[in-house]
C-alpha cells in the first residue's frame, strides 16, 4: 500500500483538506519522523538514569493534560503534507525540525513526570518554582533582563507559570547541552538547575506513583474541521493582525506583486549568521532576545509573501538595523512589547 493510498488527502490541495475533520485523517500513529525523535528522548531519560516514560498520542497541538503522564503530540508532524500545511496557515511550523521537536518533547516531558511524581507537592519545590496551583495567565508579559528563569523555548516562556518555569529548566537539564553549569554560572537560576539535578537523582530509580495513562482529546475523536480549527489558532496569535514592523518590513522588501529575485525567508535563512554579526549581540539575554526577534521576523516576511529586491549587502545592512532597534526596544522599553499569548 503506497501512502497515497493510505492518506489520499496527501495530494489534496489546501482547500479540500480544510474541509477535513480531525477524525477522518486517519492517523494512527506518530509516523517514522516524529518516532525517530521520540526515540532520542527517551534514550536522554534512559542516559539520566531516569526511569519514567511518558506515553503519547496523536491530537491537535502540544499539550500535556493536568495530572497526565503523557504527551500529546500535534497532528501535523505525523505526515509532512500536514506539515506544508501547518507552514502555509501559521507560517511556521512549531517542532517542525528535529532540535526543535527534541525541545518541545523535553520541555512537555518535565510536565509529565511533575505530574507522575506529585513534585509540585513538595514545600521545596514550591518554594524554588511557585506554586502550580496558581492560574494559568492568557498572557503574559515577561522581564527580558530575568536571570532567575533559563532561555530554551521563546518569548521567554519559563515566566509564564511556575509549572512552565520548572519544565523549562528540567528541559535545559535533560538536552545533550550539559554546560549549563558554565552557561548560567552567575545566575540565580543556577539553583533551580541544581534543585532539578538532586531531585531527579532522588526520584530517577523509582518506579513514578502516578501512572495515568489517559489519552485526552486523541485525534479519533475530534470532529473540528482543519478550517476551523486554524481559524481559531489564527485569531488567537494574531496572525492576521496588522504588525506596528510590517511598514518597516514593505519599505526594506519587495511585494509579492513585484517581480523579485527570491523570498524574503529564504534570503534570511541564507544571511542570518551574517545579519547576526552586524547587529552585534552581547550576553546571553541579547543573543535568546535576537533569536526571538530574528524568527518573528521570518514569519512575518513569510506571512506578508515579501521577497526580496535590494543587492544582499543593502539587505543585510537593512535587517541588522531594523532586528538592532526592535532587540535594544526589548531592554529598554520592555513596556512596549505585546502581551504574549500562552
Amino acid at each position: 500500500m503506497t501512502a497515497t493510498d493510505r492518506f489520499p488527502w496527501a495530494t489534496w490541495s489546501d482547500r479540500r483538506l480544510l474541509a477535513l475533520r480531525f477524525c477522518d485523517l486517519g492517523l494512527r500513529d506518530p509516523g517514522a519522523w516524529l518516532r525517530s525523535a521520540i526515540d532520542v528522548l527517551l534514550g536522554e531519560l534512559a542516559a539520566r538514569g531516569l526511569r519514567f516514560r511518558p506515553h503519547f498520542w496523536l491530537s491537535d497541538e502540544w499539550f500535556t493534560p493536568s495530572g497526565v503522564t503523557g504527551i500529546a503530540l500535534p497532528f501535523y508532524l505525523a505526515h509532512p503534507r500536514l506539515r506544508r500545511l501547518e507552514r502555509h496557515q501559521m507560517h511556521d511550523v512549531e517542532g517542525g525540525t528535529k532540535a526543535d521537536c527534541l525541545r518541545i518533547l523535553r520541555h512537555e516531558t518535565g510536565h509529565a513526570i511533575q505530574h507522575a511524581y506529585r513534585l509540585q507537592r513538595r514545600r521545596r519545590w514550591q518554594r524554588t518554582f511557585g506554586l502550580s496551583s496558581i492560574p494559568y495567565p492568557r498572557r503574559y508579559r515577561p522581564d527580558p533582563r530575568s536571570r532567575a528563569h533559563v532561555h530554551h523555548l521563546g518569548n521567554w516562556y519559563a515566566q509564564s507559570h511556575p509549572d512552565e518555569d520548572f519544565a523549562e529548566t528540567f528541559a535545559v537539564w535533560l538536552g545533550p547541552d550539559v554546560g549549563w553549569r558554565r552557561r548560567y554560572h552567575d545566575w540565580p537560576v543556577l539553583a533551580k538547575l541544581e534543585y532539578v539535578e538532586d531531585l531527579m537523582s532522588e526520584i530517577g530509580p523509582s518506579a513514578p506513583p502516578v501512572r495515568r495513562r489517559v489519552r485526552q482529546d486523541p485525534l479519533s475523536t475530534l470532529t473540528q474541521t482543519l478550517a476551523d480549527h486554524y481559524r481559531e489558532r489564527r485569531r488567537h496569535y494574531g496572525v492576521d493582525e496588522h504588525r506596528p514592523g510590517d511598514a518597516g518590513l514593505r519599505r526594506l522588501f519587495a511585494a509579492p506583486g513585484a517581480r523579485p529575485r527570491r523570498t524574503a525567508t529564504a534570503f534570511l535563512r541564507r544571511h542570518r549568521t551574517a545579519i547576526r554579526d552586524r547587529v552585534r549581540v552581547t550576553g546571553p539575554e541579547e543573543v535568546y532576545a535576537f533569536d526571538g526577534v530574528f524568527t518573528d521576523l521570518r514569519n512575518r516576511c513569510r506571512a506578508m509573501g515579501l521577497r526580496t529586491r535590494a543587492p544582499d549587502r543593502v539587505l543585510i545592512e537593512g535587517c541588522a538595523r531594523f532586528i538592532r532597534r526592535r532587540v535594544r526596544r526589548v531592554f529598554t522599553n520592555p513596556r512596549a512589547e505585546q502581551w504574549i499569548p500562552v
